[in-house]
């Protein structure tokens, strides 16, 4: 990936890579691999290999919205996986030895911010959208960097810069031009105030797939008294403390591949009912951007009524319309409302909170594809030659975490992806009519 050995600082972090980055959670093709088991604390994989658009195409523009890199917990997650761990701390002897180490175990991460790890992904995704598209890419017309204002993303943001630049041998460098205030207007962040939760379908499911975790936890704690909640809690100190080491953590042998795969469903089911389909309120969150990328795609004035920010995007300093690549910089939630908005991996019903098998081997909901951490969808925007035209036609194809997607629900869409532009924002009626009425219901 790069020419020489480069030093580069990670907000604050020096770290020096050869080649590309090297790190021990490595991507794997098995059938089963623990970290994509992980919802969306699961580190980013690719879905698919890149597969380049047909030769009579030529990609003309790219919007790349990306999750930011792999975090500690948040402070109440903290809270309760620190809890937990000290139930089991607390107990003398355990009757199971694959529990000892627990004994020895320091709980010391962080809250919020980035771990290394996270910043290296950042990096690395900044590296291989300069190596994947860096022919659109001249001193007259860098990417264009936008960021929501959490520190996390901020930062993951500003390290994605880094990483093109390094690719680039330091010859493009581009910046981190536009923070959107996450307590304002915020395309790039969810802000649906009257929004619901998802918690009676995640607890529904708890109850259903925790009990055999809890008896078998208490029977090796004796005393520990071990909840349901406890369970998921440890679970997640699985992802968390490996990113944070770059090493699979002692507490993730503590639950099997069937355990594993119904922490997975609870995080489906989050996303599904927290900001997705099964959220009445989910879908219009993701209006506002979606608003934005068209007026990209089509080179004219953001039309929303919704989230965005008038000021910002009316200004083509800050909502500049004539570049060739654009990175958004956002969380998991707000992807899953945009992907949601726009008409991605709609389900032929909804998601069962008390039946993990409910949507069949071809269900496509799977929180660790569509948002780890890191995760980003890409949207190319092609000039295609048309035998019957004597003018290129605009089309555009949507990337997931690498794999094409088959667009469905955009009128005309071919076997390789492709959607004609025009029918692409007919398709859109839903963010283009300020998402039929549901924003005002959000206040």
């Amino acid at each position: 990936m790069y020419s020489a050995l480069i030093s580069v600082a990670l907000c604050g972090v020096q770290v020096a890579k050869s080649h590309g980055i090297q790190l021990r959670l490595q991507e794997s093709s098995r059938p089963y691999v623990l970290q994509q088991n992980w919802g969306a604390y699961a580190p980013y994989f690719p879905l698919d290999e890149y597969v380049s658009p047909p030769t009579s195409c030529e990609i003309n523009q790219v919007n790349i919205l990306q999750r930011h890199g792999a975090r500690y917990p948040t402070a109440g997650p903290a809270a309760s996986i620190a809890s937990a761990v000290s139930k089991l701390q607390s107990v003398a002897s355990f009757q199971d030895q694959s529990l000892d180490f627990i004994h020895d175990f320091t709980f010391n991460l962080g809250t919020n911010d980035l771990v290394l790890f996270g910043a290296a992904q950042s990096l690395a995704s900044g590296a291989e959208a300069y190596n994947r598209y860096g022919s659109l890419v001249s001193e007259d017309n860098i990417p264009f960097v936008r960021a929501s204002s959490s520190d996390r993303v901020v930062k993951s943001a500003t390290n994605w810069t880094y990483g093109f630049s390094a690719a680039s041998s330091l010859r493009f460098n581009p910046v981190l031009s536009v923070i959107l205030d996450e307590s304002a207007n915020d395309t790039l962040h969810d802000t649906c105030n009257n929004i619901g939760n998802s918690d009676n379908q995640t607890e529904t499911w708890i109850d259903i797939y925790t009990p055999p975790i809890v008896k078998r936890l208490n029977d090796a704690a004796p005393g520990a008294n071990i909840t349901s909640d406890d369970v998921f809690s440890l679970m997640t100190l699985c992802a968390f403390e490996s990113v944070a080491t770059e090493a699979v953590s002692d507490w993730c042998g503590l639950f099997d591949e069937g355990e594993w795969k119904s922490f997975e469903y609870e995080m489906d089911l989050d996303k599904y009912y927290g900001n997705g389909y099964g959220q009445p309120l989910g879908p219009v969150e993701g209006v506002g951007y979606i608003n934005e990328l068209i007026a990209r795609l089509t080179s004219t004035p953001v039309n929303d009524s919704t989230q965005t920010n008038s000021t910002l995007d009316s200004s083509s300093i800050t909502f500049p319309l004539n570049r060739k690549i654009y990175a958004d910089f956002s969380h998991d939630n707000q992807l899953i409302a945009i992907f949601s908005a726009m008409g991605l991996f709609k389900q032929p019903r909804a998601l069962d909170p008390t039946n993990s098998n409910s949507g069949g081997a071809n269900r496509s909901w799977v929180t660790s594809q569509l948002v780890p951490f890191s995760g980003r969808m890409v949207v190319e925007r092609l000039a295609c030659r048309e035998s019957h035209r004597e003018a290129n036609e605009a089309y555009i194809r949507i990337l997931v975490n690498n794999a094409v997607q088959d667009l469905d629900f955009c009128s005309g869409a071919t076997s390789d992806g492709l959607c004609r532009l025009d029918k692409f924002v007919e398709s859109q009626s839903f963010a283009t009519s300020g998402g039929d009425g549901e924003w005002q219901k959000c206040f």
